[in-house]
This record gives structure tokens, sequence and C-alpha cells, in this order.
């Protein structure tokens, strides 16, 4: 959290057309020692005058609101006076596109509305409610520049990975192959669509693991291999890994890499949350470091929390090259920061450098891979 906001609790201004989510985000925040609701708006017009004399920390947005939607209020906002933003809207298949837009615009994160007659669910939407407007008070949000978009024609517990996959000694073995391994949480949807965007249709294979929801992994995958040259899917079970394609786990699965023959496949396990993500990067890691091991390039990304931390770590005991993103690029510099602190990052790069870095260290590989041993 930046010092000014540090100093002070959370100043938190409600923007929705609902009273009843309104009463209700209120008292949930309000709840919140570290957090002050100064305000409530039910539409965008009155939203934009009480940010100009309410000062707000952070803002929680709804999609569908009367007199202008919460996308087209959101894109004028992030272009004019940028804030944290975090929307709280329903999270359905259909809305699912929209949350990427406002992701896409510069909403640090999203969050379902409250089911207000499930009572018993509250506590466990409080506490995860609260970890994103502390997230997104520390968030670095930038000025929204509308872009021409690139298209490329050709897609619940604090359990550690040992839940879903032992860790075990890595496989050492000669391939030509290489894989690269990237995971990311808040913020990753747009950095994940950078770093796509920077690998050549003929780049080793890619698999992912983004902290997404169910409803949006399918569309998220269709968003990057509208917008890569690589050809992008969401993973399926069994599925082989190929070069110039990228694998993003589905949203309620976690993603793990195994070895089939001389080939690696994706195998998807439906075991328990693990750092209370499902998929989670550090399962992903740890079947990179044991099945690929010095073959894979591990990239951690911008991401609340330190998912994917300890897995790095056993990609680079393994011996990967291993990067994370550095703070000054990140949206939330938790699960990258946590990386560069344990020592599990080889390298820590800003974004826009991470694509041509990696398919260097891969082409180094290769070339090392080549060299004829020198008789003594």
């Amino acid at each position: 959290m930046n010092d000014a906001v540090s100093a002070r609790r959370i100043r938190v201004l409600i923007v929705d057309d609902s009273a009843l989510v309104r009463k209700l985000l209120s008292e949930l925040l309000g709840s919140a020692p570290d957090m002050e609701v100064v305000g409530t708006a039910p539409d965008a017009y009155l939203a934009r005058e009480r940010i100009k004399t309410l000062n707000p920390d952070v803002l929680t947005l709804d999609v569908e609101m009367p007199r202008m939607d919460g996308i087209t209020f959101l894109r004028n906002l992030m272009r004019l006076h940028p804030m944290p933003v975090v929307m709280v809207s329903s999270l359905t298949d259909a809305g699912a596109e929209v949350t990427l837009d406002a992701l896409s615009i510069g909403a640090v994160d999203y969050l379902s509305k409250p089911k207000v007659d499930l009572a018993a669910t509250l506590g466990d939407y409080r506490e995860e409610l609260l970890e994103k407007i502390r997230a997104a008070a520390r968030a670095r949000v930038r000025r929204y520049e509308a872009k021409p978009e690139r298209t490329f024609t050709a897609t619940s517990g604090n359990l550690g990975a040992d839940a879903v996959l032992r860790r075990t000694a890595p496989i050492k073995y000669r391939t030509t192959d290489r894989l690269i391994a990237v995971g990311a949480s808040t913020g990753g949807t747009e950095a994940i669509k950078e770093f796509l965007q920077g690998m050549p249709p003929d780049a080793p294979g890619v698999v992912i693991a983004q902290h997404i929801p169910k409803a949006f992994s399918t569309p998220f995958a269709e968003r990057m291999n509208r917008s890569s040259q690589m050809t992008v899917c969401e993973a399926q079970d069994g599925q082989q890994i190929l070069p110039g394609h990228a694998y993003i786990a589905p949203g309620d699965r976690h993603l793990l890499v195994i070895r089939s023959g001389t080939r690696w496949v994706c195998r998807l396990d439906d075991g328990s949350p693990v750092n209370r993500h499902k998929p989670s990067v550090d399962v992903l890691f740890r079947s990179v470091a044991q099945e690929a091991g010095h073959n894979a390039i591990g990239v951690l990304l911008t991401g609340m929390g330190k998912d994917g931390a300890q897995g790095m770590l056993e990609m680079r005991q393994a011996g990967s090259p291993t990067i994370a993103q550095d703070e000054a690029t990140s949206v939330v510099w938790g699960m990258p920061g946590e990386a560069v602190q344990i020592g599990a990052a080889a390298e820590e790069l800003p974004l826009p450098r991470i694509a041509d870095r990696v398919l260097a260290l891969a082409e180094e590989m290769d070339v090392t891979r080549q060299m004829p041993r020198l008789a003594l």
C-alpha cells in the first residue's frame, strides 16, 4: 500500500444502482478497521461528482447502471482521472467478456455481487472483498489510452501444492523441446496478453495458470487467441503441448504438465484449491520442475499473494531459468515480489522486456545443447 493510503484508512466509494447492494457492501467494508466507506452513488453521473468531492482511494463499480453503463464510465474515468477500481457485478457466462473488457481498460480486479439470500456465505465473501480492496489500494494504475486491437488469425483453502502433487526429483533427459510456464493473478489478463503478443508463431509451447473464474477462462483464451500470433486455447486433459501453441488452465481445474513418451501433455486435476486458488501457479510450476526441469523457463507476472513463488523456486532448483515481472510494471507486486524475496527469480524484468528475454533464453538453451563436448 502506498505511504499516503497506509497512514490512514482506505477510502472507498461504492457505485451501484441497487440500494440493497450499496447497503450490504457498505456494511461489509465498514466492518473493517482499515477501511472507510466515504460515500455511495446509484449511477455514473453522481459517482463523477462524488469522486471530485470525496477523493476516494478505491472505487467499486457495477456494470449495468441507468444513464451510463459501468464500462463507458470506467473508460472515461481511466482516461481522465485514473484510480483503482474493483468491478462488482454478476459474474455469468454472458458477462465474462464485459469483465475482461473492464480489465483491459484498467480495472484492477473483479468480484461477483454478494448473494444477499445466502447469509452463510457472506463471511467468505467479506474476506475476499476486503482482500481485493486492499490490493487495489496498493495497485499501480495507468491512464487508459485506446489502442487498435491487434488480431491474428491462425484462444478455497490455503493448502500447499502437496495437496495436488507431491514433490519429487526432476526427471533428467535430453530433448530439443523447450517449455515456457507462466503464472499470474491480479492484473494478469493484460500482462499475459502483452507477453503473448511478443511471442512468434513458432515459439516454444506455453502453459499458463491465471487465477480466473470458470466462466471466464474460455472467453479469455479466445480473446488471447485473437490477439496473439500463437494458437491459444483453454487446456484439455491429455492435450499434447506443441510449439507455437499456448494452453490456459480452465478456471476450475489445476493444470499440470506430464511426460508421455517423448512428449509433454496437459493434465487437468480437480484437486483441492492450493494457496486458495484453482488453478494454482504453484501446482503448474511444480509439475514443470519435475517433468521438464532445465528444459523449461518460468515466468511469474503481476498478482496478489504468493502463489507461484515456491513453485518457481523449485523450477530454479531444477535448472530452469526463471523471470519475475518487476515492481514498476506490475499492477500488484505480490507473487513476483515474493519470488524475488525468496530467491526463486533469477531475473527481474519489466513486462515489455520479458517475451524477448524468454526467446533469447530458449535460443541460448538450444545453442548450449548443440555444442560438442571437448575432449579433456
